[in-house]
């Protein structure tokens, strides 16, 4: 698939009619209709109704639509900010985090970061701990923040914070009400934990929490992310262990509870590759460490 064939499509798909695609393309109608022919064939449908009067689109080709104005529209953005960024008119700083981090303070200083450096793209990617990390060594993002602390000598990792665990509930557990849990008190309930891979990741953190303690779950199930383990909390399917700042995220359906044990507690991490000297980079970390440390 050819980027040319999306571009053709779009303005076929869009106007509904090939000979006033040709004209705004600048192309005959003969070569526009093979490119269009040859995209259905390597897609293995038709993706517009040539036997309706005006075309139409198939439900195939509706889909194929939506997904290629979004593809085309985020090529003219890349290519807008690589070339104020090749100018030197503007620099570019990619940020990875977990999910869990968006009801910390970060996302806050993140802004007024951008609102202070205009001259700064910031993209955000949400990525697990592992994922980060080969993310920051390909050269995807430049800084991440998770919940896991992934050695690797190409990476530095940068204690923000540790954040108490707090349990969550359903409105129909027996704890409903409870001031305060001990771990040993929930080791009878289904644990949901997330992210189910890549491993290690903070399901297995949440696990040492309990082993440290000489305590196991009867039953755990695994999930994708946070939001699906709240979700299958709310719909009583069993608790889940969450940063206390998620108490932020609220729900009818759902009750936080404080685990009372010392030391139940989840790193905030501050992830950049070692011996990285940009000067945005480096203001930027620094503001993050004088907020936490």
């Amino acid at each position: 698939m050819e980027f040319r064939q999306l571009k053709y499509f779009e303005a076929v798909a869009r106007t509904l009619n090939f000979s006033r695609a040709a004209e705004e393309l600048h192309i005959a109608q003969p070569p526009l209709s093979r490119q269009i022919q040859n995209l259905e064939d390597e897609l293995g449908v038709i993706l517009i109704d040539r036997s309706s009067r005006p075309l139409k689109l198939t439900e195939a080709g509706i889909f194929f639509y939506n997904q290629s104005t979004q593809l085309l529209a985020k090529i003219k953005e890349v290519k807008k900010t690589t070339q104020r960024i090749g100018t030197g008119q503007n620099r570019w700083m990619g940020i990875g985090f977990v999910a869990s981090i968006l009801y910390s303070p970060i996302p806050s200083m993140v802004q007024e970061f951008r609102k202070s450096h205009a001259n700064i793209d910031v993209s955000l990617d949400e990525l697990t701990s592992v994922e980060q990390v080969k993310a920051l060594i390909s050269g995807k993002i430049d800084i991440g923040f998770g919940r896991l602390a992934v050695e690797n000598d190409a990476i530095e990792n940068i204690l923000l914070d540790e954040e108490k665990l707090a349990l969550v509930i359903s409105p129909t557990s027996s704890f409903y009400g409870a001031q305060g849990l001990c771990l040993k008190d929930i080791i009878q309930e289904t644990l949901i934990l997330y992210p189910s891979n890549p491993r290690p990741s903070f399901a297995d953190h949440v696990l040492r929490q309990f082993q440290v303690r000489s305590l196991s779950p009867a039953d755990t199930y695994e999930t994708n992310g946070v939001q699906t383990a709240i979700g299958l909390v709310a719909a009583g399917m069993g608790v889940t262990l969450v940063p206390e700042s998620m108490r932020l995220l609220k729900r009818p359906d759902i009750e936080f509870i404080s685990i009372l044990d010392s030391g139940v507690t989840t790193p905030l991490i501050m992830s950049v590759r070692k011996n990285d000297v940009s000067d945005h980079i480096s203001a930027f970390c620094q503001r993050m460490q004088e907020r936490f440390i």
